[in-house]
């Protein structure tokens, strides 16, 4: 079997993410098939200028080829056609500029799997809202298998992916919330999905020793891995932990990660930039426990690594994807505000049984759904599903309107579309076609 994971970056150095995730699962799937990465010549991904050199290079094993993004992101642009297609009535033709401008956008990578998509069994596609997924699926309809990673943001509203979401043959899911968010938005039951998630290359001895003989931390930590950013809920965290300091001088909060927003000069902040796995592990298993502030996520990683590690979570209760998580597995505590911040996070320290039961909760979930041998049965399990499929049940791509359709100003806000989607935790059972 040949399959070619597609996505919008790739690196053995890029940490977090879609791209992360496209990684694992090619080098995961990589001793079942022959598997080929095919991405563009762009690390940044706030330019996605071409600081890569186009072609062929070997990543741990694996062939990548790289093809050139035509035009960097102008933010003032993107930021002016976001603005419009999430709050204003607008054009399907204002969509299909708006993912031009959100880039990369790689035209040669779209011309190679038009000319060469037939040539893999599969084509696994990493992040519905970039260029490469919506148009790579529409020229591979009948390899095309999608992993979307989507979040409850704006981009889920947009008219053009509903027919991305029905026109493939399988979607791999990250969560139940993530599935039911697709299915609420586009009405892809009929079209086969699982939930799987992801695994983690976790330790089996990490060193809490180690991360305290090095940093001089010794007393209880909350650790927060991940991009230091606003849009990733940082600057609420930093407002919470400072208000609950004031009545618990003992507890440190450890960052890890590149920051994007100014962090707070605190005697009990620490942020320790970017580190190797060994010292971020070494750091999660020296913690009390996990906290995730995002709003907006379709797993988090760092959360299944943590459960990985017997460690419990403290959880944004308004990411239903989070609270999800955390009430399927019985791993976690989550909030909504500050007093059910401090509170929780009280309990949490203070209640040295019940933080043991939540981190053994973790590790049970954890082993039960996200190793890696049970993460690659599901893929190659549907890969297997899709082959023995007859043709004629294959779903039909959905045409892109003509000229004059594209130009009819009569699209709904993608906000309010979202808006109205369910809320809160999905019940972890699926519609007709989902696994």
């Amino acid at each position: 079997m040949k399959l070619a994971v597609v996505v919008q970056r790739y690196g053995a150095d890029l940490n977090g993410g879609a791209e992360l995730h496209a990684r694992y699962v090619a080098e995961h799937l990589a001793p079942h098939a022959d598997v080929e990465v095919l991405t563009t010549s762009t690390t940044d991904y706030i330019t996605w200028k071409n600081d890569l050199t186009p072609g062929v290079e070997q990543v741990n094993g694996i062939p990548v080829c790289r093809f050139p993004v035509s035009r960097e992101r102008d933010p003032d642009d993107f930021g002016r056609r976001s603005e419009h297609v999430f709050g204003e009535e607008h054009s399907i033709g204002s969509e299909l500029a708006w993912l031009r401008s959100e880039g990369p956008t790689s035209p040669a990578l779209v011309k190679h799997l038009r000319r060469h998509g037939h040539e893999y069994d599969f084509c696994v596609f990493f992040s519905y809202r970039y260029y490469h997924a919506y148009h790579g699926a529409r020229v591979t309809p009948d390899q095309a298998v999608l992993v979307p990673t989507a979040e409850r943001d704006p981009a889920l509203g947009l008219e053009i992916f509903g027919p991305a979401f029905r026109g493939v043959r399988a979607l791999m899911y990250n969560s139940h919330e993530e599935r039911a968010l697709i299915q609420g938005v586009s009405g892809n039951e009929r079209v086969p999905g699982v939930v799987v998630g992801i695994g983690s290359e976790v330790p089996s001895d990490p060193q809490p020793d180690r991360f305290r003989q090095r940093t001089g931390l010794h007393g209880p930590t909350l650790i927060y891995v991940g991009r230091i950013d606003e849009n990733k809920g940082c600057k609420e965290l930093f407002d919470f932990f400072q208000r609950y300091a004031r009545i618990d001088q003992a507890l440190t909060l450890v960052l890890i990660g590149n920051p994007i927003m100014a962090i707070p000069e605190h005697p009990r902040i620490r942020h320790l930039g970017f580190v190797s796995d060994e010292e971020k592990f070494d750091a999660m298993a020296a913690a009390e426990l996990l906290v995730i502030p995002s709003y907006y996520e379709s797993l988090s990683m760092v959360t299944l690594e943590a459960w990985a590690l017997g460690r419990p979570v403290l959880a944004n209760g308004k990411c239903d994807v989070l609270c999800g998580q955390c009430v399927r597995s019985n791993a976690g505590l989550y909030y909504e505000n500050y007093e059910e911040f401090a509170e929780s996070l009280h309990i949490i320290l203070t209640q040295r049984r019940l933080r043991e039961a939540l981190g053994a909760n973790g590790r049970i979930y954890f082993d039960r759904h996200y190793t890696w041998p049970t993460i690659e049965r599901k893929y190659l399990d549907m890969f297997d599903r899709l082959q023995q499929e007859d043709p004629a049940n294959r779903p039909a791509r959905e045409a892109i309107p003509g000229w004059f359709g594209r130009r009819r100003r009569t699209v709904p806000p993608a906000s309010d579309v979202v808006d109205r989607l369910p809320r809160g935790p999905a019940s972890g059972e699926g519609g007709a076609a989902a696994s």
